[in-house]
Formats: C-alpha cells, structure tokens, sequence
C-alpha cells in the first residue's frame, strides 16, 4: 500500500505530531437567549432569568417499530410464520468446489479406462458397478441443513460515540471554634456591704482633695500658664496658616484643574455640535466632566441640587436605595471649576436620601435621612456636623425621608421647609431659636381599613415617596406615593385631600411642576412610564413608555416643553413637545458599566448642561446640543 498525500498538505515536525490538545464539551446551547426577562414581585422589578433550557434537538425522526408484546407485533409475528410455511422447499446449489472435484473424478476414470484396454472386462465391470454404487449413495444422502439468515446491518452506517461533562465534586468546609472559657461566680450581698463600698470612696475622694490642697500656691499657677500658653500658641498659629495658605491653595488647584481639563473647559464654553443642522430635530449629548469622590465609590447618587446664587455650585447626597444594604453617607459639594475635588464634605451615620438649597439663604442646606432624621448644614460654619438636626424627641420620621423642600420665611422671618417619608407624615419644620420646630400638615391614608387585633378597624396609612409645591399658589402642592397615587394636597386642610389621581401602577418617583405652566407637572414611576398632566383634568395629557423603569425627571429651566428623564438601564432621554409630541429628540447611554443604573437627573438653571448621577457615586455632565435648547417664541 502506498500512502497518497495532497501537494497542499501541512508537513508537521514530530513535536507537533505528538503534542495534544484538549477540547472541553459544555453543555451549555450557544443559540439559548440571555436577555429573557420576568418581573420579580419580591423586588418590584424586571430581572434576567439566570436559568435557562440549554437542550438543543438537531436530528429528530418518527421510527416505524413496533413492540414485540404488543397487539400489533404479535399479529406480525404469526404473519410472517405463515408465508414461512407456504414457501417452497429449495434443494441448495451445488457449490463451484464440488464441481470441479466431479469434473476430475469423471476425467481420471476415462484415463484410467484408455490405458487398460488390453487388460480383463471383469475389471472394467467391476469399476462400472462400484461407480453405480456410489452414485445411489448420494442420491440416498439426506438434504443439507438450511443456512442461518445473514442480519442486516444498519442502513444509515451508525457510529456511537459518547462524551462526558467534568463533573465538579462536592465539598463540604467546616470550622469550629474554641468554646468561650465560663467561670460560675456566686455571692451574697448584704446592706452593710454596699455602705461599706461608698465609705470607703468617699475616704478615697477626700484623701485626693487634701493631696491637691498641699500643693503650693505658686506651683498650680506655673501649670495653669504654660498650659494656656502651649494651647494659645498652637491655635494662634494653625489659624493664621489656614488664612494664609487656604484661599492661595484654593486658586492655585483651580488653575491646575483648568490647565489639566482644557478641553472640556473649551468644549463646554465654545464648542456646537454643527451636525445638528444635517439631523433635522434629533439632538446629542456632549459628555464634559465626571465628578467622583474616593469614598463614595460604593454609594449611590441619591440627590442632586444647584446652588440658587452660585450657579456653578451644586450638592450631591450619597447614600443606599437597598434597605439590606444600609450604612454611612455624605454630602458632597461640588464646583465646574474644580472637578477633581469636592468644596466641602460632609459625612453622617445613616444614608442621605435627598437634600435642598435654600433660596434665600444660599448657605443653608436641608437634609433628610434614611433613618427618618431631618437636618441643617450651614456653609459658613467651618464644621462637618449639621447646624441643626431632629431626634426621636423633636418628632422624628418613622421612614425614610424621601424629599425636603424649602419654603418662604414665615410671618416671623423664621426659616422653615417641608419633609415627606415613608411614614406617610408631611411635616413643616421650622427653625426657631436655635432649635428645629415640628409640626404636622397632613397625614396620607389608603382607602378602605385593616382589621387589627380584638376585630379593630385600623387605618391604613400612605406611603409619601416624593412632594413639590406650586411656583406661584404657596399653599398648593403635590405628593406622589408608594401605591402610585398622586394627591393634590393645601396646607390649609390638613384632614382632607383636594384631589387624588389614579396616575401609575408603582410608586411615584418624582413629580414636579411646570415653571412657566400653572396647571401643569409631570410625574415618572417605576413602572417605566412618564406622565404630563393637567391638575384640572383627571387623565394624562401625554404618556410617555420608555421601556424601563425611570428613575428621575426634570424640567428645564429655559423652555416650558422641554424635560429630561433618566431610566435604571442608563440611558438619558430628552423631550421637546413643541417639536416632537411623540418620540424623544436624544436618547443616550451615559453609563458605561453593566450592572449600574442612573439614578437622578437635573438641569443647570443658566448653562446648557445636565447632570446625571449613578449607583456607583458617579456624576456626569452633559452638554445639550443646539436642537435641544431651542427657545420658544
């Protein structure tokens, strides 16, 4: 035999001929989907299916045999029996073997008879009859046996093969410690012995006042002035380093950043996307700076302020939307002129779920809590503890405190603002002598009672998760729930509700009222709607569906029909009604990461940009392109 080999094949050294490879079989369908989705009531929202069905069937075909015990196969059995029985009989073929043996006895015998001719004819007849005897001898001989059926082999040439998954085997860790050591201690103890312990203190403490009075005179003075000196030197010349060094470092680190960020300081002063004029009305987002704090990294972005008077200025809350994942949180301040670093810190035990400027004094912020505590952070205070904060005493929430809004001062110039919780309490705080002042405004109910213990019929209370008042009726204002109802509530009725909408089927994440519009606010819910209504009129205007749950919406602050919104699979959407009613004129990524959601979303009240914040304590800003800040006429 000799080996036939292509002109094109590899020639392979004897290394890689012997070098192995090894190939893993999964069992895993590459074709399977992975983005099937099934909306889990546990946590109220839409999650991938982890488990999948991995079987794929690449040949399938309807065989034709039948069981042998079955009705059917027995049938077939005594068929075939029958048409073996009426088949003829057939006497086997002499092979080709035993012919030619024939054929060279009959040959030999004529030879044989040539060559004798001279000899005696008793021989010949004797040959005659022995040849005749041997021909009734087989013509006697019984039939052969009949030959066994040849099995047919398989038409389709079948090779089984078979393969093995690795199988992972089970482990089983196990520790124990060492059990605490236990001492049984008991004793008895009468009146006398306790008299006995506070004389001997009382001896004690007597003995340490004598010490102190023997002390000459002279001496406690010395003490007293180096002390003072020591702790007045120290103060004295930290105070001055601080006032010399600080407004100098400040100014110093802003023209470092500038110099470090001069692209995206030129691109947010100068640059306009000219591709606008070619898109007709659609409209992008230029990404500028990223502001991110070291220790917010593992916090989520749940607040977003501007400062009213400096408008590069703004406050970011940081805290936990998961209530199993509470811990510690801050307020961060940040300026455009310096992104790298914030202004000032801020940190607090429980997490921060909303904050708020106030308007008329700049320097004052509200904050509210996860643990239900509302409190005040005063600019001007070189402190990182609040100014003023509530406690169980001054009638704390019993929720999370989802929003605080400031108000205008009160008759007696006194600063005040609004809170809402989960408690389902609105509350007005007040500052009035240097102490928080609370008091109640409305109190959110469900309709309809639960049945308590004894057969009590018990109120069911609401669940506020967001509230703004009106831009010009002082005493209107607007509070979404957890149940998805919108109440349109007066600080004049504390006991009644002037109106309710039946606006999502999930808690309201945000509403808000229009700046320029009396009668209009807008309202997104989880249940990945968002909804423009009319406070006169029962039903939307318009309903907007963008796929996914959304987690904040703003209106802008130089057009009437302009709002952006913010969904949990890190898109921004951007509407115009006066251009389009229907679709948004951008939609964008603006999270880059798998498994981060876009929390919050605002507009700076005089430059075209947007800020959007993250679960990962992320805060992007966004500049609009020309389509997407048109004035209206």
């Amino acid at each position: 035999r000799a080996l036939v080999k292509s002109p094109d094949q590899l020639e392979l050294t004897e290394a890689e001929l012997k070098q192995e490879f090894t190939r893993t079989l999964t069992a895993d369908n590459p074709q399977a989907p992975q983005n099937i989705v099934r909306f889990s009531f546990k946590e109220r929202e839409y999650k991938l299916v982890d488990y999948l069905d991995q079987t794929a069937i690449h040949f399938s075909l309807n065989g034709n045999l039948v069981p042998k015990d079955s009705d059917e196969g027995r049938r077939q059995s005594i068929r075939s029996s029958i048409k073996e029985e009426e088949a003829p009989v057939e006497t086997p073929a002499e092979t080709s073997e035993e012919a030619e043996i024939k054929d060279e006895e009959h040959t030999g015998d004529t030879e044989a008879a040539g060559e004798g001719e001279g000899e005696e004819e008793g021989a010949g007849e004797e040959v005659a009859e022995a040849a005749e005897a041997a021909e009734a001898a087989e013509a006697e001989e019984p039939p052969p046996a009949k030959a066994p059926e040849k099995q047919l082999l398989n038409r389709f040439n079948f090779i089984e093969r078979s393969s093995t998954t690795p199988f992972n085997p089970l482990r089983e860790r196990g520790c124990q410690s060492e059990p605490i050591p236990s001492l049984n201690f008991s004793a008895t103890v009468h009146q006398w012995d306790i008299y006995d312990a506070y004389v001997e203190e009382l001896q004690r403490m007597e003995k340490a006042k004598e010490k102190e009075k023997s002390k000459p005179h002279a001496v406690k003075k010395e003490e007293e002035r180096r002390g003072a000196r020591k702790l007045s030197y120290v103060e004295v010349q930290h105070v001055e380093a601080i006032t010399r060094v600080a407004k100098a470092a400040k100014i110093a680190e802003r023209m470092v950043n500038l110099n470090t960020f001069d692209d995206i300081a030129q691109d947010f002063k100068y640059f306009e996307d000219a591709s606008d004029e070619f898109r007709a009305q659609q409209g992008t987002l230029l990404p500028l700076w990223n502001f991110q704090y070291e220790k917010t990294k593992k916090l989520a972005v749940t607040a977003i302020s501007w400062n009213p008077k400096y408008k590069d200025l703004f406050a970011v809350g940081y805290g936990s939307y998961d209530f199993m994942k509470q811990g510690h949180g801050m307020v961060l301040l940040y300026t455009l002129k310096n992104p790298s670093f914030p202004e000032y810190i801020f940190s607090s035990n429980s997490g921060v779920m909303c904050l708020d400027f106030n308007s008329e004094h700049p320097h004052l912020i509200a904050v509210g809590f996860y643990d239900g505590n509302v409190a005040i952070y005063n600019l001007r205070k070189e402190t990182s503890q609040p100014s003023y904060k509530s406690n169980d005493e001054s009638g704390k929430h019993s929720g999370p405190v989802w929003q605080v809004k400031w108000q205008k001062d009160d008759m007696d110039n006194n600063t005040n603002f609004f809170s809402v919780s989960s408690d389902g309490r609105i509350v007005s705080w007040t500052l009035v002598k240097n102490e928080l002042v609370h008091m109640d405004v409305i109190k959110l109910t469900v309709e309809g009672t639960m049945q308590g213990p004894e057969g009590l019929q018990l109120q069911t209370l609401g669940c506020g998760t967001s509230f703004d008042f009106h831009k010009k009726i002082d005493y209107l204002f607007l509070v979404g729930t957890e149940e998805g109802k919108i109440y349109k509530c007066s600080k004049n009725y504390s006991r009644q509700f002037l109106d309710v909408f039946e606006a999502h089927h999930m808690a309201v994440d945000t509403v808000s009222w229009n700046p320029f519009h009396l009668k209009v606010f807008i309202s997104c819910s989880s249940d990945w709607t968002v909804k423009i209504w009319d406070h006169t009129i029962k039903t939307p205007m318009f309903v907007y569906d963008l796929s996914c749950a959304v987690g904040d919406v703003a209106w802008s602050p130089y057009s009437s029909t302009v709002f952006a919104a913010v969904t949990i699979d890190g898109k921004a959407h951007v509407f115009d009604l006066n251009i389009n009613k229907r679709e948004a004129l951008c939609t964008q990524l603006v999270v880059t990461r798998q498994k981060n959601k876009t929390t919050h979303i605002q507009f700076n009240p005089v430059f075209p940009i947007l800020l959007v914040g993250n679960e990962r304590g992320l805060v992007t800003s966004l500049k609009l392109s020309p389509n997407l800040r048109k004035m209206p006429k």
